[in-house]
Order: C-alpha cells, then sequence, then structure tokens
C-alpha cells in the first residue's frame, strides 16, 4: 500500500502457516539492473526486513525469503512468508493492581 504497489497473497499451505506474497511491479527496483558479478545479489532484500519487521511488532515470528526477483530474470516478485510461531504478548504491569 505504501509503496503504490497492489500485492497478491497466494499457495497457502494446508496449515495456514506459509504462503507467497506476489509483487506484480517493485517501485524500488525501476532504474536498476545487476551486473553479471552482482547477479547473487537480492537488492529489494530490505523488503523481507519489513515484513519480518512488521510481523515482530504483533507478536509472530516469520521466516521471509525470495522465491522469484524479475532483477534475476523471473517475471514477477514473490517472497514466501513462513510463520514459525506466535509469541504470547507479555505485560509489564498486572492488570489487578
Amino acid at each position: 500500500m505504501f509503496l503504490g504497489v497492489t500485492a497478491s497473497v497466494t499457495n497457502w499451505d494446508a496449515e495456514g502457516t506459509c504462503c507467497s506474497i506476489v509483487l506484480e511491479d517493485n517501485p524500488l527496483v525501476d532504474f536498476v539492473e545487476l551486473p553479471d558479478n552482482y547477479q547473487g545479489l537480492y537488492y529489494c532484500n530490505i523488503l523481507i526486513g519489513v515484513i519480518r519487521g512488521a510481523l515482530d511488532m504483533v507478536s509472530m515470528r516469520a521466516e521471509v525469503t525470495w522465491l522469484r526477483d524479475a532483477l534475476r530474470g523471473d517475471d514477477v516478485f514473490e517472497l514466501q512468508v513462513k510463520l514459525l510461531k506466535q509469541v504470547p504478548e507479555e505485560y509489564p504491569y498486572k492488570d489487578d493492581e
């Protein structure tokens, strides 16, 4: 939403803990072309950090990885999000005091 990009969520697993986020367009790479000696670089790794950080703020531990990257010749950008565990919230104070 904040990047002005529409993402679709697909490929849910049976447990409902793993899915893929597909981005048709990515404004972070509009003027980027990777040189041949940097083809192993994931240029948009910041998106992984943003998604992991946002899920961490709502007490969810997740693993986020790239599945497809248009800078590497794929047709779309695809991230896989896998929920590792949901952390119970801890309150720094007691409600009854």
